[in-house]
């Protein structure tokens, strides 16, 4: 299914409220504690959609975008236009050099040859550089629910949290995870929830890890 205005507009037809700024701020907060001690980070935002997220990132960090979507990076490139953003997909990218950190919210669960996507940003960091990522997760009280509330015919891995945890390239290594209570109320707020002490029942995570 090509990521086009149309799959946009059925599948994510509410994504401004889907994503507030308080929910970027705290992906933003995660992204800042994997490049702790750096000047000048280098960041590359995997699935960027219209680039949001790298437009609360510092101005002085070098910013780079990369989505499957067309469309997503015309409207990113308009949104945030002193970031780099490119189409590509997730088994390469266009920018030289590696990264000190690498994002990827609500993407993973999209990509066909996950395998190949974990060595491909292993290959990608810095030694010592960061991954932060956010997935939805199929398993705990919450798992039926979610997939019963999940139309997307993009989502090919309907996972666990344990796998994910614990199924990336070897080279990187868990630093921390949260759970993430989410909603869009039908009348009202985006439900949007970071729970450390009961993240084993949440519908989604966000984990952190670390180049080795």
């Amino acid at each position: 299914m090509p990521y086009d205005r149309s799959y946009y507009k059925k599948q994510y037809r509410d994504y401004e409220r889907q994503n507030p700024t308080r929910k970027l701020l705290f992906y933003r907060s995660l992204a800042e504690k994997a490049v702790e001690g750096i000047l000048c980070p280098r960041v590359l935002d995997v699935g960027c959609a219209f680039g949001h997220f790298l437009s609360l990132l510092p101005t002085h960090w070098e910013r780079c975008g990369i989505d499957a979507s067309e469309y997503a990076i015309g409207k990113a490139s308009r949104h945030v236009p002193d970031a780099r953003f490119a189409i590509a997909g997730s088994e390469r990218h266009p920018f030289d050099g590696d990264f000190d950190v690498i994002t990827a919210f609500d993407v993973l669960e999209h990509v066909e040859g996950i395998e190949d996507m974990f060595d491909w940003i292993a290959g990608s960091l810095r030694p010592g550089g960061g991954l932060v990522f956010v997935v939805p997760v199929y398993d705990g009280p919450a798992g039926l629910l979610v997939r019963l509330l999940d139309r997307d015919p993009t989502h090919i891995h309907k996972k666990s949290r344990t796998y994910w945890l614990h199924s990336a390239d070897p080279r990187l290594e868990l630093v921390d995870w949260w759970g993430i209570l989410r909603y869009l109320l039908p009348a009202g707020p985006y439900v949007h929830v970071v729970t450390h002490a009961w993240r084993d029942l949440c519908p989604a995570i966000a984990c952190v890890m670390r180049r080795r």
